[in-house]
């Protein structure tokens, strides 16, 4: 089973930026897909962006403002947001995906591991 940790949320500016950590632990000597999603107020929790931990293609839904990126040696994903908008507040969650394949992963259904996610909040 892999445990992720997120960490590294806070408040920030309109036009600011943040970067967002996952630590991941377990076994991490899988093949598995690494992903964020966030949750506003009311809302359901959506998809922000994946990657496969043994490197690859990543997927994201802002591309112009949002990457996704993994430092193997530190056994760490991040989400590097720039230009970030009041829109973007939401708690943020990092999950893994140890069995769906990778076509699952921009659904919450993909995911068997989440943390205890991180607040975001961009002030106007």
């Amino acid at each position: 089973q892999v445990h992720v940790v997120e960490s590294g949320g806070g408040l920030v500016q309109a036009g600011g930026s943040m970067r967002l950590s996952c630590s991941v632990s377990g076994r991490t000597g899988t093949n598995y897909g690494l992903g964020w999603f966030r949750q506003a107020p009311g809302k359901g929790r959506e998809f922000v962006a994946a990657v496969p931990w043994s490197g690859g293609r990543t997927s994201v839904t802002d591309k112009a403002r949002f990457t996704i990126s993994r430092e193997y040696g530190k056994n760490t994903v991040y989400l590097q947001m720039n230009s970030m908008k009041p829109e973007d507040t939401a708690v943020y969650y990092c999950a893994a995906a140890a069995y769906a394949p990778a076509s699952e992963w921009e659904s919450t259904r993909g995911y068997d591991g989440w943390g205890q996610g991180t607040q975001v909040t961009v002030s106007s």
